[in-house]
């Protein structure tokens, strides 16, 4: 019955991991934007226990201070809410990158100060983690904890994301052994189910061939681009890895979260695989030739075992976006 606290409640990740949480028995403070949004509420509201402990606070990660009282009294920390857009209206930070690191900031000096947080767990990405060499001539051979995406990239799209996550993960590692232990899991491309009413931006992306849509496809080309191929993991296994890294009390510091590492290419080919009706246009369709291998093991080391593939991973997310209604 220990206290829990999950940043970004209704987000596609946060929304997966309160409803596991609770359904484990531990009582999970959660943070929304504006507690006034009904259907937002009622997402989390809605859940399995929901009604006997689950306590809900409005907060921005623009005004981080928002979040100490959600933290008060709280064993662990889910960090997984970071801004997407800059605020232009909001003169305290000058774009996204300042708001996240800000943010992480003061959430693990709350922790710090709660005296009762054991670990903060922070939902990175694998965007921070790219084997590119630093003046983006070329990648190395292997993908692992040791790779930094350089600040300095030559690419437009999704490039705020990129900085203000690699950056704020640094800057959140940074308190790792002062007060309490961090843990980041520097996540892949996740797809495979969800508990909200739309498929989420990742799934989205990991699908775009299926889906006929050329700016989601220019999306993942711009991830294979950035990390050599792509790395993919079922939200089921993330959220196993996010819970596995709380009840873990050995495990600290980065780890890169991904079972699978494909090009593009090998993500169409899964799909008409497995969906043979499903029509995808040539030109979504390119072959980079790229060999980087996937060299992170650290998390399996410590015991974790992933449980979906990248063929069910595909499978799921197809299958989820016809419930939804997209394919």
């Amino acid at each position: 019955m220990e206290k829990v606290f999950v940043t970004g409640g209704v987000g596609y990740l946060a929304s997966f991991l309160i409803k596991h949480l609770l359904e484990r028995g531990y009582i999970v403070h959660a943070t929304l934007r504006d507690l006034s949004n009904a259907s937002k509420v009622g997402l989390l509201k809605g859940l399995a226990h929901a009604k006997t402990r689950l306590k809900l606070f409005e907060a921005d990660i623009y005004n981080p201070s928002d979040f100490a009282a959600a933290i008060r009294g709280c064993a662990f920390v889910f960090h997984l809410a970071t801004p997407l857009h800059h605020y232009d209206n909001n003169p305290q930070y000058k774009d996204t990158t300042e708001a996240a690191v800000a943010g992480v900031k003061i959430i693990a000096e709350s922790c710090i100060k709660s005296k009762t947080v054991k670990k903060l767990i922070y939902t990175a990405s694998v965007m921070a983690a790219s084997p590119l060499i630093g003046d983006a001539s070329g990648y190395k051979d292997v993908v692992d904890e040791t790779c930094w995406t350089p600040l300095d990239l030559p690419y437009k799209m999704y490039f705020d994301y990129i900085h203000s996550k690699t950056l704020a993960e640094k800057e959140v590692l940074s308190y790792n052994g002062l007060g309490i232990e961090v843990v980041s899991l520097a996540c892949g491309l996740v797809g495979g189910e969800t508990i909200q009413s739309f498929v989420s931006d990742s799934m989205a992306l990991l699908i775009s061939q299926a889906l006929s849509d050329g700016i989601l496809y220019k999306g993942l080309r711009s991830l294979e681009d950035l990390d050599s191929k792509v790395p993919i993991a079922h939200v089921q296994d993330v959220i196993d890895a996010h819970i596995f890294a709380m009840e873990n009390s050995n495990m600290n510091g980065r780890f890169l979260v991904a079972s699978d590492f494909l090009k593009s290419v090998e993500i169409a080919y899964l799909i008409k695989k497995q969906y043979p009706y499903i029509t995808i246009l040539p030109k979504l369709v390119e072959d980079t030739k790229r060999e980087t291998k996937w060299g992170s093991t650290k998390l399996e080391q410590l015991g974790f075992h992933y449980k979906f593939g990248a063929a069910q991973i595909i499978y799921d997310s197809i299958a989820c976006a016809k419930r939804l209604g997209v394919i």
